[in-house]
């Protein structure tokens, strides 16, 4: 099969239709061969209901339901489960994706051989509460990730090679750092494509200011898991060492300071009576408990199930 198209959606069920017709459309037009997988996330309105007409009436459009609502990044990653597709193509329910970029960007991962492509809208239809927290937030992004060739990660119009949406996991609200998952997967070929960002026709955002909040911890998260989950002792043990050298020598140079001004008889105040004791010796009692998290953290990790597997490319002669 040619193409896989994931959509997860959430009280979608003005839109289904037309975007279905529209992806059929589209694939008829160019001879692919696909399948176009919805995933209800626990929709209260008739969103499954369209979905199974849809089905009903297309053996290539296949559905899944959530009992409840679990975001948008649950929804994804049981799409990237259920697709077969050679590129898969994830899009937003809402109409605001257009499926005329479709064959686009399957040639770039077809023909130009790249890992994943993810779209940018360049020109948005957003209110400007919305676009400057988003140009932010990609900015942000970009330099803690190192992808500087992305502009707009959280852009729902992307496409992938199969074996990437196989080797990755989507969990919490990481959707949006897909990329930079899959570049800390070993996919680093990363490129983007400037799509159409179309007016929303039907209903209304299900996302409002908090998942910028949400989207900056889940970033410092993904970073520190990505960077540090296997070797948890090389950022806390590193923390914990040099503030408790810091405190250490602190308070030294305080007990050196006091015994040289008792030796030359020299008034001195009690080294008791001077903050700079209390900060060093806070120091010291955090240096030593960021050395024991990630002395635990170690012992967690080489415990883990996970500790030996890697994401392996090839073999040969085995």
């Amino acid at each position: 099969m040619d193409i896989s198209i994931v959509i997860p959606l959430y009280n979608e069920d003005e839109s289904l239709r037309e975007l279905h017709d529209w992806i059929v459309r589209v694939m008829q037009q160019h001879g692919y061969s696909y399948e176009i997988i919805f995933v209800d996330d626990g929709s209260k309105d008739n969103s499954w209901q369209v979905i199974s007409a849809l089905g009903a009436s297309n053996p290539n459009a296949k559905g899944i339901r959530f009992r409840r609502n679990y975001g948008k990044s649950a929804a994804l990653q049981e799409g990237f489960t259920a697709s077969s597709g050679q590129v898969v193509i994830t899009m937003d329910a809402d109409l605001q994706d257009s499926p005329d970029e479709i064959p686009g960007l399957y040639k770039m991962i077809v023909d130009e051989q790249n890992d994943l492509v993810s779209g940018w809208k360049q020109k948005r239809y957003d209110p400007i509460s919305k676009t400057i927290p988003t140009k932010f937030f990609n900015w942000a992004t970009r330099k803690m990730s190192g992808i500087n060739t992305l502009h707009d990660f959280n852009c729902g119009l992307k496409a992938y090679r199969k074996e990437v949406v196989k080797s990755i996991e989507v969990y919490g609200e990481m959707h949006r750092y897909i990329p930079v998952i899959a570049k800390w997967a070993g996919f680093r070929k990363i490129k983007e494509k400037v799509v159409e960002h179309r007016a929303r026709k039907y209903g209304i955002t299900k996302f409002g200011l908090e998942r910028f909040i949400n989207g900056f911890l889940d970033l410092l998260s993904i970073t520190f898991v990505s960077r540090f989950g296997k070797r948890p002792m090389h950022l806390f043990g590193m923390l914990g060492t040099i503030m408790f050298f810091i405190g250490f020598l602190v308070a030294g140079y305080l007990g050196m300071s006091k015994l040289y001004a008792v030796y030359q008889n020299y008034p001195a105040r009690l080294i008791t009576d001077r903050p700079s004791f209390y900060i060093a010796l806070t120091t010291m009692v955090l240096g030593t408990q960021l050395f024991l998290a990630g002395f635990l953290g170690e012992m967690i990790a080489r415990n883990s199930p996970d500790r030996n597997r890697y994401q392996i490319d090839s073999k040969m002669h085995l």
